[in-house]
């Protein structure tokens, strides 16, 4: 083949491949807009309620816990996560003050709640669906269940304590399964989610009164 011939075939070949990546990040695109687009509608409710398992691990110390309860949400920015097993413990927040109340030692850590939910950290993102695609970039990964779409979000405000989430989402209802968040330093929290009701707790559920006699510590400033 002559040079000039085999220039040209090499031209087509380049364009040709450039083309075809063009199509795919487009058909990627189109796939996690449909996908979120799923999860906006499924979830552009008031309020629901699901079970939860959860799985912190701490890498570093090679150490695993395991808790379960229910999760209450009032959209926006309102939650209510009852932990049943092991321990009982209550984490409420109205989308600006945080209560973790411990009924076993009696005792209620009060702080604000940018400092645990902000920004999508400890799943707090499930509380504004609609704001997902502010907060993140959404890429589509690979999912080892056939039933589930996978997405992996970056946040666009990095911080140590939120680096990735990853999640696990129905194909056939857009019911998010799967969370997995995790941090700087490879710590992850898993939650399952479960058993979701579309229910709208009221208000009060958000709030919380000091029981009386009960230590209180401030969290944050």
């Amino acid at each position: 083949m002559r040079p000039s011939m085999l220039m040209c075939v090499s031209s087509i070949a380049a364009v040709m491949v450039f083309l075809s990546s063009l199509c795919l990040a487009a058909d990627t695109e189109q796939a996690i807009d449909t996908i979120v687009a799923g999860v906006e509608a499924r979830y552009n409710v008031t309020g629901f309620v699901a079970d939860f398992d959860q799985e912190s691990i701490l890498k570093a110390m090679a150490v695993t816990d395991v808790a379960s309860g229910t999760v209450m949400v009032r959209q926006p920015d309102k939650m209510r996560w009852e932990y049943l097993a092991p321990d009982p413990q209550t984490i409420i927040t109205d989308g600006k003050a945080l209560w973790v109340y411990r009924p076993l030692e009696n005792q209620v850590l009060v702080g604000k709640a940018p400092a645990l939910f902000g920004d999508g950290k400890g799943a707090g993102f499930i509380s504004d669906i609609k704001t997902v695609r502010q907060r993140f970039h959404i890429s589509l990964g690979m999912s080892d269940d056939p039933e589930l779409y996978h997405l992996r979000m970056v946040p666009n405000k990095s911080s140590a304590d939120l680096m990735t989430v990853d999640l696990d989402v129905s194909k056939a209802t857009f019911d998010l399964i799967r969370i997995i968040t995790t941090n700087v330093y490879g710590d992850e929290t898993r939650i399952i989610l479960k058993n979701l009701r579309f229910e709208a707790k009221p208000e009060s559920m958000f709030r919380f009164e000091v029981p009386e006699g009960a230590d209180i510590l401030q969290m944050n400033p």
